[in-house]
């Protein structure tokens, strides 16, 4: 693309030169006193035109000014001082026509609305205002046409740039969404942890109390954790700019971390390979396991055995979390398990919870390798 840019240059200097050198002969020829000043304007036009790209959306219409000023003093005084028709200066037409697309994409919105008109009006009257005639009325009017392309161009540019921002925005705003909800799963995983530690340690407390000392450990550790849980992605909210780095905060491998903190009677199956799975699926994986375990914790009551199976069979990744405990789950769970739902259906899978047969309850998961 760069390469393609820099022949675009080149090829618009090159017809710049040309159309100027052009413009000089011909006024020449006619014995124009004002050739050279009309070379000067088209120079400074094909100049600013040339560094367009570079100018700042205020620069660039405040500078276009400055050509169209001279072409439309030049063809004032020509039109004064000689009943003759003032040559075209095509090298400045042209390149104030290019500047006038480049104000209607790149322009100030204010200074756009009152630069293009200005401008167009100084390339419009050339033809026009030294002598008016038929031919020079059509050539005012092939003139307003190629600058209605000209804006019609640069305003379509204009909202191309402005629809892209706003995907862009959204996209921002949808993965703020994704991580406040992250940021209520991980929360609400590590102090349900913590208040449950809390609780047994108090139990412990005077039947065996050299257990206390490891579970205020293990308390200390949750909450540092999540401390740091929060501190990260709350920063990352703050900052929100384009180069903010919206990665996920776990992978698959990390769900190795929940089931060995969630204590005895928890184990782990894992099958298949996950290291080349796209990042979003690895996330909602240990999101998914996240949540059933904090479910677990919280309305599982008795639970002695929680089962966790990450499997990859094809196209598919599966994840199964069950527990036989005595609790009643909810149905339709809370915050956490809605947000779920909805992150596994928006990467085109599916996700149940509910009963056992057998007793205790079930959560699993189907996701697409293939959709993300």
């Amino acid at each position: 693309m760069r390469y393609l840019w820099a022949l675009c240059w080149l090829a618009g200097a090159a017809l710049l030169l040309v159309l100027g050198g052009f413009d000089y002969l011909v006024g020449t020829i006619r014995g124009d006193t004002l050739g050279l000043v009309e070379l000067g304007i088209g120079v400074l036009a094909a100049l600013v035109a040339l560094a367009g790209s570079a100018l700042g959306p205020v620069t660039l219409p405040l500078i276009t000014l400055l050509p169209a000023a001279g072409m439309f003093v030049g063809t004032v005084i020509t039109a004064a001082q000689s009943t003759r028709r003032a040559p075209l200066a095509f090298a400045a037409t042209v390149a104030l026509g290019f500047l006038i697309m480049l104000i209607a994409w790149r322009g100030r919105t204010v200074l756009a609305v009152i630069t293009v008109p200005l401008v167009s009006a100084a390339v419009v009257l050339q033809p026009i205002l030294p002598r008016y005639s038929d031919v020079n009325v059509i050539a005012a009017l092939a003139l307003s046409l190629m600058l209605v392309v000209a804006v019609a161009a640069g305003v379509a540019a204009r909202l191309v740039v402005i629809s892209r921002e706003r995907q862009e925005t959204a996209i921002r705003l949808s993965q703020r969404a994704d991580f406040a909800r992250d940021l209520h799963d991980y929360v609400g995983h590590h102090v349900t942890g913590i208040v449950l530690l809390a609780q047994g340690a108090r139990a412990m407390a005077e039947k065996k109390p050299e257990l206390v000392l490891p579970a205020l450990e293990r308390i200390e550790q949750a909450g540092t954790e999540a401390m740091a849980t929060m501190r990260r992605m709350v920063g990352l909210l703050r900052e929100g700019d384009a180069t903010t780095d919206f990665s996920p905060l776990a992978t698959v491998d990390d769900v190795r971390t929940l089931v060995t903190e969630f204590g005895a009677g928890a184990n782990l199956e894992l099958d298949g390979e996950f290291g080349d799975l796209p990042p979003e699926l690895q996330s909602t994986v240990h999101r998914v396991v996240m949540e059933a375990l904090t479910n677990v914790r919280k309305h599982a009551d008795g639970a002695r055995e929680v089962s966790v199976s990450v499997s990859r069979s094809g196209e598919w990744v599966r994840v199964q979390v069950t527990d036989d405990g005595r609790g009643k789950h909810t149905g339709r769970g809370g915050f956490g398990l809605r947000g779920l739902r909805e992150r596994v259906s928006a990467l085109g899978g599916s996700i149940e919870a509910g009963p056992r047969a057998a007793g205790g309850w079930l959560v699993a998961a189907s996701l697409p390798v293939g959709r993300n």
